[in-house]
């Protein structure tokens, strides 16, 4: 689901659902909050925010039939803003985080974290702290992909048709990134050696997993051609 885009580049900000044969709902991020469809503040590096109403993550999720309370798991691959302004709206899920993670986020003056934290940090909200690679369900792994953030996270999917999907998030957010060696660092990843050896990580994954798909966070070559809700990967 596409939430908003970022200029120059329409570069996408993503979310993603997951359901399973159990009837369980797993969304993977919510974007930017409501109010920045009217009031978009201008991001670290002269980046632009354009996204309108029906952006906002529950008004995706409303146009494909599923209303917040109906989201049993929020997987928060991080607490970036573009990534966790609309958690307020799942009250009724639970939310998994890395707990390494959830702590600088709290702990943080980094506007990164702090701008938004009335959205993610909200009493309402129940979250899981995890520690390292976790499966949340059958065919639903999250992968500790440190460096972007510390205890950024990355999600395995298994399905039976598509094959394994590899959601990289900002682990590897543009395919031109796959090369740990000599991959671009963007000026948001806070820490070098781990976003090469997440890097690393993530691309022996997908080759000892057979992954027919890697999904990059930020990529707007591929995400044009890629299936959006309501299609999806079966």
């Amino acid at each position: 689901m596409q939430l908003a885009t970022m200029q120059p580049g329409i570069i996408p900000v993503p979310a993603y659902l997951i359901q399973t044969d159990d009837g369980a709902n797993i969304l993977i991020d919510s974007g930017f909050p409501n109010d920045f469809a009217a009031n978009a503040p201008e991001l670290d590096g002269g980046l632009r925010i354009e996204m309108s109403e029906d952006n906002f993550i529950v008004n995706r999720l409303r146009s494909i039939g599923l209303r917040p309370d109906e989201i049993d798991f929020l997987i928060c691959t991080h607490l970036d803003a573009d990534h966790a302004g609309g958690h307020r709206a799942f009250t009724n899920a639970e939310l998994i985080v890395q707990s390494g993670h959830y702590e600088v986020a709290r702990q943080s003056d980094l506007p990164r974290f702090a701008a938004l934290r009335e959205h993610w940090n909200h009493p309402s909200l129940r979250y899981r702290l995890i520690d390292g690679d976790f499966e949340l369900a059958r065919g639903v792994e999250l992968i500790e992909t440190s460096g972007h953030v510390p205890g950024h996270q990355a999600v395995l999917v298994r399905l039976p048709e598509t094959g394994a999907v590899l959601l990289a998030i900002d682990a590897i957010p543009h395919s031109s990134m796959l090369d740990h060696e000599t991959r671009w660092i963007h000026p948001m990843d806070m820490d070098e050696a781990g976003t090469r050896a997440s890097t690393r990580k993530l691309t022996e994954l997908a080759e000892r997993e057979g992954v027919a798909l890697i999904v990059h966070g930020h990529d707007s070559e591929q995400w044009a051609t890629l299936k959006h809700a309501p299609e999806f990967y079966s």
